[in-house]
Order: structure tokens, then C-alpha cells, then sequence
């Protein structure tokens, strides 16, 4: 499986296909733990879970010690009334790891559209500028967006406050 990976607010946003869908779901899986994620977001919805093997996702995922969201969208589809109330929660967990130095997995079936549309998203609620993040993201992965709805979503996005951690001793 192609992870196709940029740096994002001091992180690394990786878009994927669906682990599985080549046909090698428990290596799949490894390269995912190995790469040490620490969210990955799916974008699949159900069916595509159970027709390409990976049923079990959320739950392998998480036993690997990673958050783990399914943000289910149609493919070639934007977010739902669902997605949308989920997705401001999400995204400051997503942009807080980012900021942190961590790694965010974005996948949908073959990794373009979804992906790439919830990428740009959060690279520009991350405060880059639209426009330059939309050129960084194809230039890792040229088939990012698939649909003009899929950019205008992705493009509506406001730029967030940083996310600032908090640190005990």
C-alpha cells in the first residue's frame, strides 16, 4: 500500500487507499502500525469496508493503539448532515496531532477524491492558503479531489486558531 505523505503544522497528513484493497489486508495493516499513526480517518462507507476484506478495520486500528474515525462519504460524495457534525471534533484532534509532530492517515477507497478533499481540508483549517496547499497535496498525489463539490467543500474551510497543547510535568 502507497502512502502518499506531506508535512502539515509540524506533522506528516498521509492519504492512502483502503487498507485491503490490494489484496493484502494483514500487510496492509502493518505498514499502517508501523508507520504509527497517531488518527487515521476513514472515509469508506460500510459496504466498502465489508467488500474489500476490511470489516474489521476500526477495531485492528485501534489494537494497534491509534484513534481511529469512520467519517463514512459516498464515494465521489461529500460530507452528510452526519459527517458534518462529527467533522469539527475530528479536525482539532487531527490538526492538535499535527501540530504535535504526529502523523494523520486519511484514507477512502483507492485514495484520491475523499482523501484528498478531507486533506485540503484540514490543511487549510491548519492555516495554510488554499491555493498552496491545494498545489502541495497534488504534487504528492495528482488525483487528489476528484469532483468540483469535493473542492468546494475542501475549499470552504476557515483557517483555525492554532491548537496549542497542553503540558504537565
Amino acid at each position: 500500500m502507497i502512502m502518499h505523505a506531506l508535512p502539515v503544522g509540524g506533522g506528516i497528513l498521509a492519504l492512502s487507499p483502503l487498507p485491503g484493497v490490494g489484496g493484502d489486508y494483514a500487510g496492509d495493516l502493518r505498514q499502517v502500525a508501523e508507520w504509527r499513526p497517531a488518527l487515521v480517518l476513514s472515509l469508506v462507507t460500510e459496504v466498502e469496508l465489508v467488500a474489500h476484506g476490511a470489516h474489521r478495520l476500526g477495531a485492528d486500528i485501534q489494537d494497534s493503539g491509534t484513534r481511529w474515525a469512520h467519517l463514512p462519504v459516498e464515494d465521489f460524495g461529500v460530507p452528510d448532515a452526519a459527517f458534518a457534525e462529527a467533522w469539527p471534533g475530528w479536525s482539532e484532534q487531527a490538526r492538535r496531532a499535527l501540530l504535535g509532530a504526529g502523523r494523520v492517515l486519511v484514507h477512502c477507497r483507492g485514495g484520491c477524491g475523499r482523501s484528498g478533499m478531507v486533506a485540503l481540508r484540514l490543511m487549510i483549517e491548519a492555516g495554510e492558503a488554499p491555493d498552496e496547499s491545494l498545489a502541495r497535496l497534488r504534487g504528492v498525489r495528482d488525483c487528489a479531489i476528484e469532483t468540483d463539490a469535493q473542492m468546494q467543500w475542501a475549499m470552504a474551510a476557515e483557517r483555525q486558531p492554532a491548537v496549542f497543547m497542553r503540558h504537565t510535568v
